[in-house]
């Protein structure tokens, strides 16, 4: 039998394995069953999966047959150490037949006996999602087939852990954005509010997120953020900014030093992290709140009976952009009974066919005075639309109540 049909028939059974994956099994028991076909049919000793970890540059054993104590003890191998390590560093095939501490990171291999192995890179698109290895105590020449073999069908399972992968974001991410955004907006004398999220259309989850707090001396805290980035990392980030703005916020008074307190804890902690930003407290009187801008667009203001407007409030830098400590400014601004502000995020007025000045604009004319939640309905139906948002988009509305003659 020629190599070529060798290759065939083993590719024949793997497929047999992969292509009818029982329905009952998570991904890590599916490849478990799949490493365990792999040694059946290239006659091998052990067989294993390692993820590709890229935070911390390392791969960590997931699954494995015939060495299961490597998932079980959490093994971990750095990029371009041992043998495991440059298969990963160098993304192509590699041959073993030398297994002690001078090859191989992991002591468990060769304290398994192992005598020759063969590994191979798992890519899908231009992303490294790990490294399949098989091992054999006796020594032996894996041939030109067994290693085409072996890469088809690490290519197959890096496709099938590639989009478990992205699911698992993309669920993570909305149980962490649904645990972090209000669930319901609070009762507040004399304000009343409307709220809207939706993620993006092309990007999905994100960053975004607003906030209503209750502060001592029956103030109230209001946040509009937007982490820069999408997916799980910028929902994490997020949630870690959220929670120490909310620490600053109890311990000073003004919405400029609480910010920059924030962007010193995220150049310290978070680098590389990026977030605008909006802090406001409204005051007991409900008269008047103190905002302060780190990046963000400006909030939209609208009088009874009037025009909606784009409030003159100076940006200060971005959380984490900034090397040092900028100065940070709040201006106070006049809440007139029956008036409505609306915080938003970018995704709300940025188009890849509009500039952005021109989308908030248009905001701007869309704000009516109002029920706050009607406020928002009427904002989405004018600048969304029938359109799917390209960005998340976060709409946070605050009405100050009319309060009745001699109430």
């Amino acid at each position: 039998m020629s190599r070529s049909l060798d290759a065939h028939d083993r590719l024949q059974q793997l497929e047999t394995i992969i292509g009818v994956p029982a329905e009952h099994l998570g991904l890590a028991e599916l490849l478990a069953e799949t490493l365990r076909r792999l040694r059946e049919v290239m006659e091998v000793d052990t067989a294993t999966v390692l993820r590709y970890q890229p935070s911390g540059r390392q791969l960590v054993a997931f699954a494995a047959a015939g060495i299961e104590e490597e998932v079980h003890q959490g093994v971990r191998v750095p990029v371009g150490s041992g043998f495991a390590g440059r298969v990963a560093l160098e993304r192509a095939p590699v041959v073993l037949d030398h297994i002690d501490e001078t090859t191989v990171v992991n002591s468990l291999l060769w304290e398994r006996g192992l005598r020759s192995m063969l590994g191979v890179p798992m890519v899908a698109g231009m992303d490294l999602v790990g490294v399949l290895h098989v091992g054999s105590v006796e020594r032996r020449q894996f041939t030109e087939a067994e290693v085409s073999t072996m890469q088809l069908l690490a290519d197959r399972l890096a496709m099938m852990i590639q989009v478990e992968a992205l699911e698992e974001n993309r669920t993570a991410t909305m149980a962490l954005q649904r645990s972090l955004l209000p669930s319901s907006l609070p009762a507040v004398p004399g304000l009343a509010f409307g709220a809207r999220y939706v993620p993006g259309a092309e990007t999905g989850l994100g960053g975004d997120w607003y906030d209503l707090f209750a502060l001592p001396g029956d103030r109230l805290g209001v946040v509009m953020g937007d982490v820069s980035g999408h997916g799980l990392e910028a929902a994490v980030i997020m949630g870690r900014l959220r929670s120490a703005l909310r620490a600053y916020a109890l311990d000073c008074e003004s919405p400029d030093e609480v910010l920059a307190k924030l962007d010193r804890k995220a150049n310290h902690f978070e680098h590389g992290a990026m977030a605008t930003v909006a802090y406001g407290i409204i005051g007991p009187d409900r008269e008047t709140i103190a905002l302060s801008l780190a990046g963000h667009l400006p909030p939209v203001q609208v009088e009874p009976d009037g025009p909606g407007r784009l409030l003159d409030v100076p940006p200060d830098p971005p959380i984490g952009l900034t090397i040092g400590q900028p100065r940070r400014r709040t201006t106070v601004l006049d809440l007139t009974p029956g008036s409505v502000l609306a915080f938003y995020t970018d995704g709300l007025v940025e188009r890849r066919d509009r500039p952005v000045d021109v989308g908030m604009r248009q905001l701007a004319e869309a704000v009516r005075a109002g029920d706050p939640d009607r406020v928002c309905a009427q904002v989405m139906a004018a600048m969304i639309g029938n359109r799917p948002a390209q960005d998340d988009v976060a709409l946070l509305a605050i009405r100050r109540e009319v309060v009745p003659a001699g109430g």
